[in-house]
């Protein structure tokens, strides 16, 4: 990494250039995960809940091979991951060939529609790509050419990932937010952003303070008021900016989601029962404290004392 650092050094356009290029492509990945990761954890919950019952029920193991069903005992898992199957059109399941699937300019080529059916693409595709492209290369020209930028590059990839999931189910997979936990306190051993002490720190302090808020919540209304993910992800965002900028991201998710949540009710008008999600806002709070932690605290500081 130090050789690329030096190497870009010399050449800055072209290091953020290449990070905008490489996050467009790195977007269109993250189109799939968006879509398919809730799709694997939903089967995945159904197929130990079906073989948990079913084991019970005939006292015999299953290793897990198959879903056994009233129908079929005997179905065969059907693969679905993040490669496989090949990405189609939902509407003709024409297979999307590889001139097809470059981020944005093919959608402009198409026309937003699809090259065999001609039914039309969500916006939402070329969108996601370039929002990812957007803000990893603003994040890689805050930190510079540095190793810092290339970590805030990989950090924002896991944040657009979780802001567009708990967007779309309310849901903040184990699979983004512990890794991005764990090497948020790994980065913390050579000082990229923050030090060990502040790191560790920043996400158990990031993890109580909204598992408290949840319990005393719930032990006041009895109704849960956030979910799980909430605290893992601000646990993962402590790690990343250590405790020093958890009072900063709690401050601005809260006052932004508590203004998109009022919009949302009295444009939807379903009143306080509405769930909304609070990741995106943890997400979009958390990836500015990384940026601008130092800007942010010294203006409230001012603006206070």
């Amino acid at each position: 990494m130090d050789a690329i650092i030096t190497l870009s050094q010399l050449y800055p356009a072209v290091f953020y250039s290449l990070v905008f290029f490489v996050s467009l492509m790195v977007g269109s990945f993250l189109n799939v995960v968006i879509y398919r990761l809730p799709i694997m954890m939903e089967r995945s919950w159904q197929h130990e809940y079906e073989s948990y019952f079913n084991d019970g029920a005939s006292g015999g193991e299953n290793d897990g091979a198959t879903i056994s069903t009233d129908n079929n005992p005997t179905a065969p898992v059907e693969t679905f991951n993040l490669v496989k199957p090949d990405s189609t059109c939902p509407s003709c399941g024409h297979k999307i060939r590889a001139w097809e699937n470059i981020p944005v300019i093919s959608y402009l080529f198409l026309k937003g529609k699809c090259a065999n059916c001609k039914v039309g693409i969500s916006v939402r595709y070329p969108l996601v790509e370039l929002f990812t492209a957007i803000a990893c290369t603003f994040a890689a020209y805050q930190f510079g050419v540095t190793s810092q930028a290339l970590w805030a590059v990989v950090f924002t990839y896991v944040l657009v990932a979780l802001l567009f999931i708990d967007l779309d189910k309310m849901l903040l997979p184990d699979q983004l937010t512990l890794p991005l936990l764990w090497l948020g306190l790994l980065l913390s051993t050579q000082d990229i952003f923050v030090g060990t002490t502040d790191a560790i720190v920043g996400a158990a302090a990031g993890y109580l303070s909204l598992w408290s808020v949840y319990w005393l919540f719930k032990l006041v209304t009895g109704k849960e008021g956030m979910g799980y993910g909430d605290f893992k992800l601000l646990a993962a965002l402590g790690a990343f900016t250590g405790w020093q900028g958890l009072p900063v991201i709690i401050l601005l998710s809260s006052f932004v989601g508590a203004i998109a949540g009022i919009l949302i009710m009295v444009i939807q008008n379903k009143g306080k029962s509405l769930a909304i999600p609070f990741g995106p806002y943890l997400a979009v709070a958390g990836w500015l404290t990384l940026l601008y932690k130092k800007e942010i605290i010294t203006a409230y500081l001012n603006a206070v004392l």
